[in-house]
C-alpha cells in the first residue's frame, strides 16, 4: 500500500477547506452589505427630506379630508 493515495486525499482535504472558508468570507460580506443596505435608520438619515415632504403632504390631505367631512352641513 503506497502513501500516495493519503497525500492526495490530504492535499484535496486542505483545498476543501479554503474553498470553504473562501465561501464564507463572500457570503459574510454579502450579508454585512445587505445589512447595511436595508438599515432603516441610515436610509432615513439619507432621504429625510424626502420623506418630510411626502408625510407633510399626506398630513395636508388628511386634515383637509377630516376638516371636509365636519364642515359639510
Amino acid at each position: 500500500m503506497s502513501t500516495k493515495p493519503v497525500e492526495n486525499l490530504e492535499l484535496r482535504a486542505i483545498e476543501q477547506r479554503n474553498e470553504i472558508h473562501q465561501t464564507t468570507a463572500e457570503l459574510k460580506e454579502k450579508i454585512a452589505a445587505a445589512r447595511q443596505r436595508y438599515d432603516v435608520s441610515a436610509n432615513l438619515r439619507q432621504r429625510f427630506t424626502t420623506i418630510a415632504i411626502v408625510v407633510s403632504c399626506l398630513g395636508l390631505i388628511a386634515g383637509y379630508g377630516v376638516g371636509g367631512v365636519f364642515s359639510r352641513r
